[in-house]
């Protein structure tokens, strides 16, 4: 007698599309005070990487040792949401400040990946600091875990050891020291700053006895 064998029909599945990431975009620094050329730079570049949103991200203590007058992040927070309150493509992130202590960017990288993981990260910054990023913790992995976007200003260096995608920006050059300065010889700040920021600063009597 033939043994009959029955062969099942084949399946075929569908493999479920990825979705795909939000791109966003974070620009970190101490904001100490915010001014016009930060808002510039992340307005530009993120439009250029055509971004979905820039979150700014004041730190709780710099690890840098040219803020080492910087205010209370509580106050830096407050100048940031002045800032960029009338921009609906900004928006805050306060990890670092929530969490306190010196702020490294890879710890802060880590956790935001970890607990945003449908979103790709590019980190925002001045071309300036490209060239400070090999004395940053972590640099190797760090850079696995965002794209460095950087904003170039005439005749800057567009070389890195690093990935980084570059970008001209307006080329307008203020410094939060200068402003610090100017404030301390009670000299204008108008237009280096949003008015908004500028009449906080004088309400809460910043920067006048701090010396960088």
């Amino acid at each position: 007698m033939r043994e009959t064998v029955t062969i099942a029909p084949q399946v075929q599945t569908e493999t479920a599309p990825q979705k795909e990431k939000k791109r966003i975009g974070i620009f970190g620094g101490t904001f100490n005070p915010p001014h016009i050329g930060q808002l510039v730079l992340a307005e530009s570049v993120g439009r250029q990487l055509g971004l979905e949103k820039v979150y700014w991200m004041p730190n709780a203590q710099p690890v840098d040792g040219t803020h080492a007058s910087a205010i209370a992040p509580s106050y830096r927070m407050q100048m940031v949401h002045l800032a960029i309150t009338d921009n609906a493509f900004f928006d805050i992130e306060l990890l670092e400040i929530r969490n306190g202590g010196e702020s490294h960017t890879f710890n802060t990288m880590r956790e935001l990946v970890s607990l945003h993981p449908e979103n790709e990260y590019y980190f925002i910054l001045g071309a300036e600091k490209i060239k400070t990023l090999a004395t940053w913790d972590h640099i190797d992995e760090l850079s696995q875990l965002v794209t460095f976007a950087a904003g170039v200003r005439e005749g800057q260096s567009t070389s890195s050891d690093y990935p980084v995608l570059w970008f001209n920006v307006p080329d307008i050059r203020v410094s939060a020291s200068e402003i610090r300065t100017r404030i301390r010889m009670n000299q204008s700040i108008n237009y280096l700053v949003p008015e908004r920021v500028a009449l906080f600063m004088q309400e809460y009597n910043l920067y006048r006895g701090f010396y960088d």
